[in-house]
């Protein structure tokens, strides 16, 4: 993600309300999220589509690394050669 200017990418949600389809065109063009502040503190941000998509994927992604080394820490994996013996034998392949 590219660096935020505050100058822009930093919106009251009166400025936002009054001017949303520009801030949209902003995010799509840009590619940068959009800050929306109330009462001057951050209160949401706005993503283009592709960049939450690709954010929730590597959350995604992040999550499932981290059970599968949890799961090998504690014993929980089957080694692969185990696995297909057991299949062979199963399934007669």
């Amino acid at each position: 993600m590219r660096q935020i200017k505050p100058t822009r990418d930093i919106q009251p949600v009166s400025e936002f309300r009054a001017n949303a389809a520009k801030f949209l065109d902003q995010v799509r063009e840009t590619k940068k999220p959009l800050v929306i502040t109330q009462h001057g503190r951050g209160a949401a941000v706005l993503l283009d589509i592709d960049s939450f998509e690709n954010l929730i994927e590597e959350v995604e992604i992040r999550r499932a690394v981290a059970s599968a080394e949890e799961d090998r820490r504690a014993g929980r994996l089957i080694d692969n050669e185990v696995v297909m013996k057991e299949l062979r034998e199963r399934y007669g392949v």
